[in-house]
């Protein structure tokens, strides 16, 4: 596997030119490594780039102008080689572009721009998508870094506009198997805007928190002290853990798009949370890591 780094005096940063995936974030003051790191036995990834997919399709399929597509969850550029367009001291980017495999799952050709910039002990991860068909381009694209903790141990403060959340409202994933929304919804009334994880929060699979409740989650260690800060400057996000398998970390994923509802048509154009590109329009959003 081809990798390149990026450092500063407060962080290294690692990223793979497989998916373009952050597979190392080093805390230099006491040479921490903050990122999981992809033990199969657990879950065998570390930061993988959601797109043109967030979750699932209904049935793995979706329809569009009349013909149906497969596709599995979260899309494909997770599993495909990007090319390093740029470096610097401080910055890396990453390309992609549609290929004849990709055509067969989804019918739109695209340029898909991953960048990665070290400020401080701040990463700011940037997408950049293009639309370069002559028609309108529909897509999803998200974030899923999973960061080392112990979930007996470790909370998240869930915050919005540097408030503390009183309360965040979760749908679930139906029990059904498809990977797709269930119609149920928790509360978890938070204290002072701190939620504690166990296995058993995720044991319905990932939380999905929609409408911007909050726009920053934290990583709180055992001994009260902020390790790290993700971000959140999108429509919804996940958190997420394997369940049952009381694995040592936790997903913070800022999301633009999320998996079908069971029992939604399967149309492309009509998916909530979906995004569109008019012919030649440019997408660009990017979130943070901040390391404490």
């Amino acid at each position: 596997m081809t990798t390149h780094f990026i450092e500063n005096d407060l962080i290294k940063l690692t990223v793979a030119e497989h998916g373009a995936e952050i597979r190392s974030l080093i805390r230099k003051a006491d040479g921490a490594e903050l990122m999981w790191q992809a033990d199969s036995n657990f879950w065998g990834r570390t930061a993988p780039v959601l797109f043109p997919l967030v979750g699932n399709y209904f049935e793995k399929k979706s329809v569009y102008e009349g013909q149906t597509y497969e596709m599995g969850q979260h899309g494909f550029a997770r599993d495909m080689e990007f090319d390093l367009v740029s470096q610097s001291d401080n910055e890396l980017y990453f390309e992609l572009k549609e290929s004849e495999e990709s055509l067969k799952k989804y019918p739109f050709k695209f340029v898909l721009g991953i960048g990665y910039k070290l400020d401080g002990a701040k990463v700011t991860v940037s997408w950049t998508v293009k639309n370069v068909n002559t028609k309108t381009m529909y897509f999803s694209i998200g974030g899923h870094p999973a960061f080392n903790c112990d979930l007996d141990t470790y909370t998240l403060r869930f915050e919005k506009k540097g408030q503390p959340n009183d309360c965040v409202k979760a749908n679930i994933i139906a029990a059904d198997g498809s990977g797709c929304l269930s119609t149920k919804q928790e509360h978890h009334p938070l204290d002072n805007g701190i939620l504690k994880m166990s296995d058993e929060l995720f044991s319905q699979d990932a939380l999905i928190f929609e409408d911007q409740q909050s726009d920053a989650v934290t990583l709180i260690d055992d001994k009260g002290k902020d390790v790290l800060k993700v971000t959140c400057p999108t429509p919804l996000f996940g958190v997420w853990s394997p369940v049952g398998k009381h694995a040592p970390f936790v997903c913070i994923e800022p999301w633009f798009g999320r998996c079908d509802r069971v029992g939604f048509n399967q149309k492309l154009e009509e998916r909530e949370y979906g995004n569109t590109l008019a012919p030649n329009e440019i997408f660009n959003t990017s979130y943070d890591i901040v390391v404490y």
